[in-house]
């Protein structure tokens, strides 16, 4: 599973500070997520991640 942060991103830091592994900020203070097909605990913590975003800005494939 890949996720990936669109542009309705409004920079809060959430979903960092659940995956670190994952999702990071960038020089602009929006998230972005790395590139990668997720497995396991990371992909689970991922997931929480994109429940509890405040403005859905977190997808999968």
């Amino acid at each position: 599973m890949k996720f990936f942060v669109n542009s309705d991103c409004i920079g809060c830091g959430l979903c960092p500070s659940v995956c670190p592994e994952v999702f990071s900020m960038t020089d602009e203070n929006v998230a972005q997520a790395v590139d990668a097909e997720l497995t396991g605990q990371t992909a689970v913590l991922a997931q929480q991640a994109m429940e509890q975003c405040p403005v859905s800005a977190i997808e999968h494939s």
